[in-house]
């Protein structure tokens, strides 16, 4: 593939200095006639000295950049990149943990190869590329998948239609690029698509065909494993379950009762399958499709340990206060409500949320109700899906664990 040559403004090379791996569009002095979205190129400062080599793409970010040394990106850099973040995920004890088959593969910038998810669910990668340079790549991406992973891969589904640029003039048709249906799919009256994943011993249908993200929430894994630690003889509500994850481990903690709660049908038709995959008959569970807020609001004080996994409130930093007032009414409701010496798991997976602002959200929440609450654990994502130190944005999920008095 050929590779074009990008100039900077003059002293707008400091932050590729630093390594961080975006260049704005407002710090490139001119484009190639010919460049094209998903192009590869090389970027250099106004003095001519080599900063980077990345994917060019129209918008804020234009360059994505793959390597700051200079190197050809072709099948055996992919090969690379891949195998690095295999050997990290089996130092972790993920990839090679006989009740754990689900983990991230590739999480972006933290592993270098911004624009491009890859998480693995058994014997089965899910591709998605959120930048065109990604899209154009995913063929070679998934013959070095194939490379790396060997006989333990039988199927690569790529899953990019709702993550692509929108505007973007390519085919970002999803479909197996590898394989085919898997083996390990359930045949169901009101679900289709769905397949059988092990999350730390526990069973979970995964839909990555229609479901959100890839199909699962594997960023929750480790504070779902926190949660189940506190849920025993604990009265439990999960609010917007999704799959239902958290309610599962907090069954298996040995809570008295678990409500999870979804404003989608779906999804409360799915955490239901889950619940009965791992504890059939069990009848502790119940699940409620309803409006978050109103069923917050209506609860009355029966719940002692409160989940709080909304979807991002923002997706862009236009509409941040909108969101800190939302985290905060949110927050509000859970503390004011619950009983004493109750515990709130509370997030947000908004990247463009800081640490620090949804942590000043929950305290005015606080403040709002009066209570005294304290700080138990600060969470955030799992170590596979690392942060890369250069690339502080990528530390986009932010938790706490808190004890209202």
């Amino acid at each position: 593939m050929s590779c074009f040559k990008i100039i900077l403004k003059r002293n707008k090379e400091e932050s590729l200095l630093r390594f961080h791996p975006w260049v704005f569009s407002g710090a490139i002095a001119s484009l190639p006639d010919a460049l094209e979205e998903g192009d590869l190129v090389e970027v250099y400062s106004s003095d001519n000295h080599f900063l980077g080599t990345g994917h060019y793409q129209i918008g804020s970010i234009a360059v994505r950049v793959l390597s700051f040394r200079q190197t050809d990106i072709d099948d055996a850099f992919w090969v690379e990149r891949i195998r690095a973040a295999y050997k990290l995920r089996c130092a972790l004890g993920l990839a090679v943990a006989a009740n754990n088959n689900t983990y991230r593969l590739i999480h972006g910038e933290g592993d270098e190869l911004p624009g491009l998810i890859i998480d693995i669910y058994g014997q089965t990668a899910v591709i998605q590329a959120h930048s065109v340079g990604m899209h154009r790549a995913k063929n070679i991406i998934a013959e070095a998948l194939k490379s790396v992973l060997g006989d333990d891969l039988h199927h690569i589904y790529y899953k990019s239609e709702a993550t692509l640029p929108f505007k973007a003039d390519i085919d970002n048709e999803n479909g197996y690029l590898f394989g085919g249906e898997t083996s390990n799919r359930v045949s169901t009256s009101d679900l289709d698509n769905i397949h059988i994943a092990y999350e730390k011993g526990l069973r979970f249908y995964v839909d990555w065909l229609k479901g959100q993200k890839t199909g699962f929430f594997i960023d929750q894994r480790d504070n779902r494993l926190l949660l189940e630690q506190y849920a025993c003889k604990r009265s439990v509500l999960n609010m917007f379950c999704f799959t239902g994850s958290f309610s599962v481990y907090a069954m298996r903690g040995g809570a008295e009762i678990v409500h999870s709660v979804d404003s989608s049908s779906r999804a409360i038709s799915l955490a239901t399958k889950n619940m009965e995959l791992n504890f059939p008959g069990d009848q502790r569970h119940q699940a409620f499709a309803e409006d978050a807020f109103e069923y917050l609001t209506k609860m009355g004080d029966r719940y002692d340990l409160i989940i709080l996994d909304p979807p991002a409130f923002a997706k862009h930093k236009n509409v941040v206060r909108n969101a800190l007032q939302g985290y905060r009414k949110l927050n509000a409701i859970a503390i004011e409500k619950i009983k004493p010496g109750g515990i709130i798991f509370t997030f947000s997976c908004s990247q463009v949320i800081s640490k620090q602002d949804f942590r000043l959200a929950v305290f005015s929440a606080a403040a709002q109700t009066g209570r005294g609450v304290r700080i138990l654990h600060q969470l955030t994502q799992p170590a596979d899906h690392p942060v890369n130190i250069y690339h502080p944005e990528g530390e986009y999920l932010k938790g706490l664990v808190l004890e209202v008095e």
